[in-house]
């Protein structure tokens, strides 16, 4: 069954593992947290797939806040775009994941799959 739930892309910058100095984060939320991935870009619609690193759990708060400062001295994260999804995660983290995000710009199925994230648009591909 489908339901809906939450998803943001946070801004990164300033972790002391990240060499690059800024990364993405992207947030599903999963019951009492919010699954999470690393990513270097912000997926593009019907772009190139990208490099989805699987990061711990992060606290639902993340998906009410604009910004702030992350615990532990690991920077600072600032909220892009967040929305709405539709679809079940898979109990199993390992498992691959498809939903369907919702919002103004960033409308499509989200697929991420042995580490790989890829946002189609919705009539790429038939129902």
């Amino acid at each position: 069954m489908s339901q809906f739930n939450r998803w943001t892309i946070l801004e990164h910058t300033g972790a002391p593992d990240d060499p690059v100095g800024i990364h993405f984060d992207l947030l599903l939320e999963d019951g009492p947290g919010c699954r999470t991935w690393r990513l270097a870009y912000i997926p593009l619609l019907d772009g190139n797939p990208i490099e989805a690193i699987s990061i711990s759990v992060h606290d639902l708060e993340w998906l009410d806040r604009h910004s702030g400062e992350v615990s532990g001295g690991r920077g600072w994260a600032k909220s892009v775009m967040s929305g709405y999804f539709s679809g079940v995660l898979p109990k199993n983290v390992n498992e691959p994941v498809q939903i369907d995000l919702y919002k103004s710009q960033m409308e499509g199925r989200l697929e991420i799959h042995h580490g790989i994230c890829h946002l189609r648009s919705f009539d790429s591909f038939d129902s």
